[in-house]
């Protein structure tokens, strides 16, 4: 993929960049290396008087910010308002927060043998960012917000077609009052991943984005041994049990699948529906995913907008007509618009089984597949019955199923009776092959940060510490 704005509401080619050469490439790694020996001495104070600043310019240039993120990827200007919203949320809470988490922790020092004994936070360095542009901002936020607040610096390669959101990411921290070189972006294709993780300099990565590209960069930082986080795809289910409300759940069902124009990672994309309410939940639903509005993203009264690629597009299509062949039914949508741009309708198919890519493959877009199940173990069986596990849903309102579900569902999160969503307070991530690691939360901020044992002693020659193997 070339580096350029591509407006996918037209197909029109609005900018193009040219890939940062491997001298500059070099020099943004050397920049990053001296912010870090500068960035990890500031007090945390000092980094949440720029974080909050941060904040302040993100809600500052929202208008402009969103209509930025609508012209590069598609996603409504409503939505893309509401994501800058919650990048400066975030931005916020880990400038309040993160000296907390990251505070000293005590040991029991008279256990070990000590006269004090502790646990400390200290960061690693320069982490590379490979994101995707789903979420061109927030993806990347909820990454460096926390990064830095620990006192890593951060290095982001972004997706290719959204060049222009990591540009302003690039001089945002700086603008905010973070050392120069504190978080750059890096104009450059997949293939410089392998060259920037391998360098010294360089200590971990994070990546949120596809299963092979997340295999890719998990091979090369083992080979380098780094750490990583990975975020990947995910099937997320959607169960619905008799007890449910019908009517919220399928209000919710058509959020979540198509927040987004139906391209996230933890969007409902398996509507997994016990057969007493089988047939009103899917009335519900298709009604309501069928009444949606499809159009111009900067338009308020569209619902859905195009989607990010002409790619994406054909490979929900190959997935719909897949699943049609081989005998699915399709309840509202399943046929692109005519006219310009990366368009395709709100979808519902049915009569689904395994022989269909559909049953196994995330779909990146707003199609949802209904399934039938007629108990609560089937239930079971067939959410956890896929090698992703990122988030999942489940509409019960008894107690006892609420518990089971809590417990039984094999993923990285499970929301009962609400939409499945990330909050800065929460740990979020995967199990499977949807990755590992958290992001957001305590557990975020650590994961970049070097978990380090302290052990003080009063140094006079009487034996015990010491004296003992490993």
């Amino acid at each position: 993929m070339s580096i350029a704005t591509i407006n996918p509401a037209t197909g029109q080619v609005l900018k193009t960049y040219d890939p940062m050469s491997p001298e500059q490439v070099d020099a943004a790694i050397g920049r990053a290396d001296e912010a870090f020996r500068t960035l990890r001495r500031t007090t945390f104070a000092e980094r949440a008087r720029w974080m909050n600043a941060a904040a302040d310019l993100l809600l500052r240039e929202c208008d402009e910010l969103a209509r930025l993120m609508t012209i590069e990827m598609g996603k409504t200007f409503v939505s893309a308002r509401a994501e800058v919203a919650k990048c400066a949320a975030a931005c916020r809470f880990y400038a309040t927060q993160a000296e907390g988490f990251l505070a000293d922790e005590p040991a029991d020092a008279k256990a070990v043998g000590a006269t004090r004994a502790f646990t400390r936070y200290q960061p690693l360095g320069a982490v590379l960012a490979v994101m995707p542009w789903n979420f061109p901002l927030w993806q990347v936020v909820r990454f460096a917000a926390p990064a830095l607040m620990a006192g890593n610096v951060g290095l982001l390669k972004h997706a290719s077609n959204v060049p222009q959101s990591a540009l302003y990411l690039g001089e945002l921290f700086a603008r905010a009052g973070f050392p120069v070189g504190a978080f750059q972006s890096l104009l450059v294709g997949a293939e410089v991943v392998e060259r920037v993780l391998a360098d010294p300099r360089v200590r971990a990565a994070t990546l949120t984005g596809s299963e092979r590209a997340g295999r890719a960069v998990a091979r090369i930082a083992g080979q380098e041994i780094k750490k990583t986080v990975l975020e990947l795809g995910g099937s997320d289910p959607f169960v619905v049990m008799p007890s449910a409300d019908i009517e919220r759940a399928a209000e919710v069902a058509t959020t979540a699948r198509c927040q987004n124009n139906g391209q996230s990672c933890i969007a409902a994309k398996r509507f997994i529906v016990h057969t007493d309410v089988f047939d009103a939940f899917a009335e519900a639903f298709a009604s309501r995913m069928d009444a949606l509005t499809v159009g111009d993203p900067m338009d308020p009264a569209t619902d859905i907008g195009p989607l990010a690629t002409e790619q994406g597009r054909i490979d929900i299509e190959e997935q719909v007509d897949d699943a049609v062949r081989k005998g699915a039914r399709v309840l509202c949508g399943g046929q692109r618009p005519d006219g310009a741009g990366w368009y395709y309708p709100p979808t519902v198919i049915t009569d689904l089984n395994p022989t269909m890519r559909i049953w196994s493959e995330e779909v990146f877009g707003p199609v949802a597949g209904l399934f039938r199940v007629d108990s609560y173990e089937q239930a079971i069986e067939l959410a956890n019955g896929t090698n992703f596990g990122l988030g999942s849903n489940a509409w019960t309102r008894d107690a006892d199923e609420q518990e089971r579900f809590a417990t039984d569902l094999d993923a990285g999160s499970v929301f009962i009776n609400g939409m499945t969503t990330s909050y800065p307070e929460l740990p979020f991530g995967g199990v499977k092959n949807s990755g590992y690691g958290r992001e957001l939360s305590a557990y975020g901020i650590r994961e970049f940060c070097n978990t380090k044992t302290v052990w003080m002693g009063e140094g006079l020659a009487t034996g015990g510490a010491g004296s003992h193997s490993e």
